[in-house]
């Protein structure tokens, strides 16, 4: 099977996606009948290029992190489908930065490529946390695949075991630790006796912090997660700003050492649950957790997932230290499962 794809975004993870299918290559062809070529690439910081025939990926690899970018003009994309038609992609990896208000513009990008019957693979978490089912029902409608396993949980197939796993079960909780950047912070305030501005100062430091850390201290990042595990595998329908939610922000160096003194540990808990009425809540907040938990256990960027269901009692998920390449795998493997159709059985409403 010959698949043509485009990149919408070349940052870190767009780069790592790059380099995987370069590495996979042989594997893909041998193992899946599978034959890749990237006949499009966008970004608004390094260009664009178009080529039917094929891009030479490392040398469009060596061109950006050389500084010379690529050969099209730069800037933001202003009409995604006329891209897509141009590259004649049958299938879009889209990895421009999450919009955490309203999912702009890659919700936007996202129904014009899957209104023109091409395949979306992202790993951007903006359109699934605000337009999943539409989404999901366009998709279904074009007959064409919508993935995202690289939303939570980066490489690690959460989504995908929830979804095609855990047939006829139904998922009561979903409690977890989802931001590598907030428990970085806490796991380095615990070990080094760092203030929370200085295990903050440390994040950035090494790349895993923003200069503006927004996103990640106030809980933002750890909410639209919630929400994408609730409404895709617990049927909710649930916005970001639907999640009580509560950051790290200003966390005192004393309540880490309280906590430690009384056998604890502090950390930020990510928390879906579907109550007597069948109605799922989702909650984001600081927890002072027993050293013999299993959640104390995760330090670093590490991230767990547990889920209660009615079916399994407890099955918990652990992906320890990811990075770029870690959410291009994920990538990778849902333009696989896209190849192998299994799109076409995906549910578009997990049934609560």
């Amino acid at each position: 099977m010959n698949l043509n794809v485009a990149l919408l975004g070349f940052g870190n993870v767009g780069r790592a996606l790059a380099a995987l299918l370069i590495r996979k290559e042989a594997a893909l062809r041998q193992g899946y009948g599978l034959s890749v070529r990237v006949v499009g690439i966008s970004t608004g910081r390094h260009g664009q290029a178009i080529d039917r025939d094929g891009i030479a990926l490392q040398a469009a690899l060596e061109a950006v992190e050389q500084g010379a970018g690529l050969d099209g003009p730069g800037g933001a994309v202003e009409d995604v489908g006329q891209f897509v038609a141009e590259c004649g992609a049958d299938l879009v990896f889209e990895s421009i930065p999450t919009n955490p208000h309203d999912g702009q513009p890659a919700l936007g990008f996202a129904r014009a490529i899957l209104g023109s019957g091409v395949h979306l693979v992202t790993a951007n978490k903006g359109p699934v946390a605000f337009g999943y089912r539409e989404l999901s029902a366009l998709a279904a409608q074009r007959g064409v695949g919508f993935f995202f396993e690289s939303t939570v949980m980066d490489g690690a197939p959460v989504l995908g075991v929830g979804r095609e796993g855990l047939p006829v079960a139904q998922v009561r909780r979903i409690r977890g630790i989802f931001n590598s950047t907030t428990n970085y912070i806490l796991t380095r305030m615990e070990q080094e006796d760092l203030s929370f501005d200085e295990a903050l100062a440390a994040a950035q430091a090494i790349g895993i912090a923003e200069t503006d850390p927004t996103l990640d201290i106030d809980g933002w990042d750890s909410s639209i997660k919630t929400v994408i595990l609730a409404n895709v595998l617990m049927g909710a329908d649930l916005r970001p700003a639907d999640v009580d939610r509560q950051g790290i922000r200003g966390l005192a160096l004393a309540d880490v050492q309280q906590a430690s003194a009384a056998g604890e540990r502090i950390r930020l808990l990510c928390e879906a649950e579907r109550g007597e009425d069948g109605r799922v809540s989702t909650r984001v907040y600081p927890e002072r957790v027993p050293f013999q938990a299993v959640e104390a256990t995760i330090t670093g960027t590490t991230s767990i997932v547990d889920f209660e269901t009615d079916t399994l009692p407890r099955l918990t998920m652990i992906e320890h230290d990811p990075g770029p390449m870690t959410t291009a795998y994920g990538m990778l493997a849902d333009m696989v499962n896209i190849a192998r159709a299994r799109h076409r059985s995906d549910l578009i409403e997990r049934p609560g």
